[in-house]
């Protein structure tokens, strides 16, 4: 029955994927299938997966750790990295940020992973695994946490050191302060010098450096500046002008009274029901 099940798994491998039958542990009785292949980049593309050296593996369960998968082609020969994503990345390997308290992710799912060999013979010699039987994930030697002893490593892991804290967010403060001073040199340098085609770069200083102004704010200071002028101009500073204001007031008091009266007239003219 098992070598049945280990068949119809491998039997699913789509085109171009070798399927590897693993296990759990030895009590586990079902098994599962990892689909592995060669991983194709373009020449130069990035030093993180390179070609020819890389193995993309789907599938991956969350219990699986990249110390699971290194230990796992291990035989293959040397493991120099092992890379878990949620999902295939489309292009070059972005700087990953390796820290202890932040950038904390769990797995939810199932996973991809990129297992880099230091010769180009473990990745033919992983997918010649097919042929072996079921892969243990978890052995005695190297058993994989679960349960409660997982929940709590990582409880324990939670668990935030003060001065370990301290020395990250000051190591992260001390190199943002010299990216924003190397900026600023650089920016010092540029200011005044034509560039090919002759303009200079002009920037914005003073006490108080701000950034630019964009459309919609400068159309925001004309406004308040309009009102501000609005405010201070006199306003019916002579009798007549005050009279005429008067005058203007009451006549759209009655222009509004009539047009009132309009509206109700027609409305009373259109309704359905009347009852006397």
């Amino acid at each position: 029955m098992a070598a049945a099940v280990e068949q119809r798994v491998g039997a699913a491998a789509p085109a171009g994927y070798t399927a590897l039958t693993v296990k759990f542990g030895e009590r586990q009785r079902s098994a599962h299938c990892l689909l592995v292949k060669e991983h194709q980049v373009r020449e130069g593309a990035g030093a993180a997966h390179p070609p020819r050296r890389t193995l993309f593996v789907l599938n991956v369960p969350p219990y699986c750790s990249p110390e699971s998968l290194s230990r796992l082609f291990s035989r293959c020969g040397q493991v120099q990295a092992v890379d878990i994503c949620d999902k295939p990345e489309p292009g070059e390997k972005k700087e990953k940020l390796t820290s202890k308290f932040f950038n904390r992710k769990t797995a939810k799912g199932f996973q991809v992973a990129y297992v880099v060999f230091r010769k180009p013979a473990g990745v033919q010699a992983a997918k010649a695994l097919s042929g072996e039987g079921p892969l243990l994930i978890s052995t005695e030697s190297h058993p994989v946490k679960t349960g409660v002893s997982k929940w709590i490593a990582s409880y324990e892991a939670s668990v935030v050191d003060p001065e370990e804290l301290k020395a990250e967010v000051d190591a992260y403060m001390e190199a943002y302060d010299k990216k924003i001073a190397e900026e600023e040199a650089r920016a010092a340098e540029e200011e005044g010098v034509p560039d090919e085609e002759g303009w200079v770069k002009v920037t914005r200083k003073g006490r108080k450096p701000g950034l630019p102004r964009t459309e919609a704010a400068n159309l925001r200071l004309l406004e308040k500046e309009k009102r501000k002028r609005a405010r201070k101009e006199l306003l019916n500073f002579y009798a007549w002008q005050h009279r005429e204001t008067k005058r203007e007031h009451i006549a759209q008091l009655r222009k509004k009274f009539e047009e009132d009266k309009q509206r109700i007239a027609l409305m009373r003219a259109q309704r359905k029901f009347r009852p006397y």
